[in-house]
């Protein structure tokens, strides 16, 4: 979606508040404890949230999106366009007239979006051939048509400006094309990027695919890990570590085994990351092992750039320094988590500022890095790497006994996040505890039926399935996030592509029929949803409310979003996983 010079008017931010609580019986971290990284971010992204307070106090609350401000390129220096800014006439309250701050940000900026560049995709085809043999239903096939069309308004690159001028940009200067979610996520976004290439691969655009891999391995060389997505302003945080999974389909697809050499070091080098300093947390069991696991821990403690006005007034009611900046910390880490945002990181549901992701041992993490294991050891051997291979083997397998020991409650047939009882002073191994085991209920604790370590053991599938059933997470028109309707957009009743793939794939995976069944099922009812919403309003949505079939979902610190990246490429890979026959009914 593109974005005119002056346009203020593509979002409103939602500060609704929780109403749920709980009770956690663990420690509170204190602030004084935060004494994690900082990444440093750029001049221009400092200037461009000045920018962005100015913008809110002139044009208000109403339509306000503080992301379009930090995306605005600047059409000349910095220092020049600085001194212009600061010329411009202000009231008490820091505010300028409409009229001067329009003319100002036409003059001295690029339109937000104006430096990506939409780009054809060279292998795409209106019909690929052998595309979703599976889908035997006229109608439904007509659709996924429709959907894999989508891959052309979606396809973007860099404009040639952003390589000439990087410092002008808060857009990072990648290679090649990628695909973007839609709507206000105009840069490609780490883990989307799954589902995007899942879908590809079913679009049969294999070029595509590798291409949104070589950006992510760039930023893997450029800063160490794969950024949240390709901003300068997202440098101090990553996402859901999927990049392995990632080169590991495309390898199963197209068997090229240079893209795979290429692939090891950058997934290593990863690993790395998010194994070492703050991600790491040693647990010890009460056999005295201790198992190393890892968790999200974003190296900011200031306003996400992105969502500055958002944050300042979320924290306004904190007086501490410290404090307020442990709390930012704890926002940019949750982001980090990809949900942003739920009760599951939030020590009191009814209070946003009690988000203590830091403090927490995800059980998603922890099965991402697990897989990620085994895809390194797999890429590894089959590139001839027998040392790495077994390296990253005995790795998973470490992670493995971990993920059992840890998570795993046999009571509840689910795997728990674990709650830190401090949540960075103490870098001795933690003692596990059952009352540090988090018992609400979360879409998460199903993930690990993902990876093929758990997914392989059948009686432990059955289980887990029993648990899903029962769980009150299945609902009309999928998955549900969480069973706490908060007002954030992670939690009930919405539901996301990610947690649908999953928890479906993993259970068709399985070799227990009955959870086949159950992963079909939440198959066919997602389709029917994304199909029901896209009749309606002739678009593909971010998220979905799983109580109403053809309803999309809401809540959060933007407006539902559209395009859209994951969706899409979900649709199509369950649509090539499951298929759809002639006679089975589209409508809800």
């Amino acid at each position: 979606m593109a974005d005119s010079h002056i346009q203020f008017s593509l979002v409103s931010l939602f500060f609704s508040s929780v109403v749920f609580s709980t009770t956690m019986t663990v420690t509170n971290a204190s602030a004084s404890c935060d004494s994690g990284p900082v990444r440093p971010t750029t001049p221009l992204v400092t200037f461009l949230e000045q920018v962005t307070q100015t913008a809110l106090s002139t044009f208000g609350k109403p339509h306000f999106d503080p992301k379009l401000y930090v995306d605005l390129a600047l059409k000349s220096d910095l220092s020049f366009t600085q001194d212009a800014f600061h010329e411009l006439p202000r009231s008490a309250n820091g505010s300028t007239s409409v009229n001067d701050l329009n003319e100002f940000i036409h003059n001295y900026f690029e339109g937000a979006g104006d430096d990506v560049v939409l780009a054809q995709p060279e292998d795409y085809v209106p019909e690929p051939e052998g595309f979703l043999p599976k889908v035997k239903n006229p109608e439904v096939r007509a659709w996924a048509l429709e959907v894999h069309s989508l891959w052309k308004n979606l396809s973007r690159k860099v404009a040639g400006g952003v390589h000439k001028r990087p410092e002008f940009h808060t857009l990072l200067p990648l290679p090649e094309q990628f695909i973007i979610p839609g709507s206000r996520f105009r840069e490609v976004y780490y883990w989307d990027s799954y589902w995007v290439i899942r879908g590809l691969l079913a679009s049969k655009m294999y070029d595509t695919a590798k291409a949104i891999v070589t950006n992510l391995i760039f930023l893997i060389e450029e800063y160490g890990y794969v950024l949240n997505g390709a901003r300068a302003y997202y440098t101090n945080r990553s996402q859901p570590p999927l990049l392995s999974a990632m080169v590991s389909e495309i390898y199963k697809r197209t068997g090229d085994l240079e893209f795979a050499r290429k692939a090891l070091p950058a997934l290593i080098k990863e690993h790395e990351f998010w194994n070492s300093g703050i991600h790491k947390v040693v647990i010890q069991d009460d056999q005295a092992c201790n198992h190393t696991l890892s968790r999200y821990y974003a190296m900011w403690n200031q306003p996400r750039p992105e969502s500055s006005t958002t944050d300042k007034e979320l924290a306004s009611k904190i007086e501490n320094v410290s404090e307020k900046q442990h709390f930012y910390r704890e926002v940019a880490s949750t982001a980090e988590t990809g949900w942003d945002f739920s009760t599951r990181w939030m020590r009191n549901h009814s209070d946003f500022t009690t988000l203590s992701t830091t403090s927490i041992l995800p059980v998603d993490l922890n099965a991402f890095l697990l897989g990620m294991e085994r895809d390194i050891a797999f890429l590894a051997k089959v590139t001839g790497d027998s040392s790495n291979s077994d390296h990253f083997l005995k790795a998973s397998e470490a992670r493995h006994k971990a993920i059992k020991s840890v998570f795993w409650n046999a009571k509840k047939g689910q795997w728990l996040d674990y709650w830190l009882n401090d949540s960075s002073c103490n870098s001795e191994p933690q003692t596990w505890e059952a009352r540090n085991q988090n018992e609400n209920v979360f879409a998460s604790n199903f993930i690990p039926l993902w990876i093929e370590s758990f997914y392989s053991d059948t009686s432990m599938v059955q289980k887990v399935t029993t648990s899903l059933q029962s769980s009150g997470l299945l609902r009309a028109a999928g998955i549900a996030t969480s069973l706490t309707n908060s007002g954030q957009q992670w939690d009930f009743p919405n539901g996301w592509a990610p947690i649908q793939h999953m928890i479906a794939e993993g259970l068709a995976r399985s070799g227990s029929e009955e959870s086949k069944l159950v992963g079909e099922e939440i198959a066919v009812r997602w389709i029917r949803t994304n199909y029901k919403a896209y009749k309606k309003t002739g678009v593909m949505h971010e998220k979905y409310d799983v109580e109403k079939c053809g309803e999309f979902g809401g809540g959060g610190e933007y407006v539902p979003q559209t395009g859209f990246g994951w969706s899409n490429g979900l649709v199509l890979a369950f649509l090539e996983e499951f298929g759809w026959p002639q006679d089975r009914k589209i409508d809800c």
